[in-house]
């Protein structure tokens, strides 16, 4: 079992890795929209994220495939302030706690944290647990806490029930997020993922709406979708790349029964009301990918604005601004177009993977997709 101080190497070296790699408009994919600097959920001033992986092949022949993500609205500020949130279920065959609360107070508070499914549970705790070891809890010495942890399941390839991702690996995501470029592929919760049939991950991309005003970052956790109805820029990808096959050994997959974490930010002064309608036009690129988000899948998006700081302060009356009605279809275009190209950058990222009892992941070949994209009259090459 990777012990503590292995984790933060491991998911160091992971990083590094991962950065090097082409992103998919490197790949010459074409995309819309504008992105930020980073093109990445980082680029939403303040937030910070910080990923543990875990990979290890263990002495009895199982092997570990897993990890953690935190994503910090107000990096190290988000224990302390809250931002007010949305959340959304597309289909809710997944799970993500402290939705109740979201949904009465339309305040998210603390960090938004990303696993496996078996693992829900002692993440929970364990952020928790920092937060109390943080101090400065009320007068009755302890944190009113409801975090919120999302999960997709890895357990073709991780030994789920194993139990792999600790308290300790939370404390190290928590403790080394940070702004600037963020790792993708087979990183942090999205280690063991897969979508569409091919090896996937954690994701991420921007927009810069129009106006140059407010910036929309999106960061996913992919584990969702079948083959046959994959399309990448509008190709219908899946239907060409069959023979790129995914299993040593038949899938336990019937249909479409994975799931995906999508994570909305903005700098958007919004009220919840309007983060839940950003919440769903998520739902909108995951449909551009070809999902049909199948009666087995767990398709939960959360948004969340970092304005109006002022406004959650705890005071007695408090103001906060908003974008006009008439003025939000530019963060809803942006919503859509940066889900998109996260989910394709986490597939392009992502690398095969051996797991449990003879699987093996592969990733989406780079040389097959660019030849489609050229078929079919979609390939943009980098400038």
């Amino acid at each position: 079992m990777i012990r503590f101080p292995a984790a933060i190497a491991l998911c160091a070296l992971s990083c590094l890795a991962s950065a090097a790699e082409p992103r998919a408009r490197e790949l010459g994919v074409p995309f819309e929209g504008t992105p930020g600097p980073l093109n990445a959920i980082t680029d939403v001033a303040g937030i910070s994220v910080g990923q543990v992986t875990l990979i290890e092949d263990l002495d009895n022949g199982r092997k570990v495939r897993t990890g953690v993500t935190a994503i910090l609205p107000r990096g190290r500020g988000t224990f302390d302030t809250p931002v007010f949130g949305a959340w959304f279920a597309l289909n809710g065959n997944g799970e993500m706690t402290g939705t109740a609360w979201i949904d009465e107070s339309g305040q998210l508070e603390g960090p938004v944290m990303l696993t496996n499914t078996h693992s829900v549970g002692v993440v929970r705790d364990a952020v928790i647990a920092e937060r109390v070891r943080a101090g400065g809890a009320d007068a009755s010495g302890y944190w009113w806490s409801l975090p919120v942890v999302a999960e997709t399941w890895d357990g073709e390839l991780n030994d789920i029930n194993g139990f792999h991702v600790r308290p300790e690996h939370v404390a190290t995501a928590l403790a080394e997020a940070r702004g600037g470029p963020v790792a993708e592929g087979n990183v942090g919760g999205g280690t063991g993922m897969i979508c569409h049939e091919f090896k996937c991950g954690i994701g991420t991309a921007s927009r810069v709406v129009d106006d140059g005003n407010y910036t929309v970052g999106v960061l996913v956790q992919a584990n969702y979708g079948v083959r046959d109805s994959l399309r990448i820029a509008g190709v219908p990808v899946g239907q060409y790349l069959r023979n790129y096959m995914i299993y040593s050994k038949p899938p336990a997959r019937a249909g479409d029964t994975g799931s995906i974490i999508i994570v909305v930010a903005t700098d958007a002064p919004l009220l919840p009301h309007q983060l839940r309608r950003i919440a769903k036009r998520a739902g909108m690129g995951l449909a551009r990918m070809g999902s049909y988000a199948g009666n087995g899948s767990g398709d939960l998006f959360l948004a969340f604005s970092t304005a109006n700081a002022g406004a959650l302060k705890g005071d007695a009356v408090s103001q906060a601004g908003f974008v006009g009605l008439d003025h939000i279809d530019g963060l809803f275009e942006a919503t859509v177009q940066a889900t998109e190209e996260a989910i394709v950058n986490a597939m392009v990222a992502a690398r095969d993977m051996q797991g449990n009892d003879g699987k093996y992941a592969k990733a989406i070949s780079h040389p097959g997709l660019v030849k489609l994209l050229k078929k079919f009259g979609r390939y943009s090459p980098k400038r």
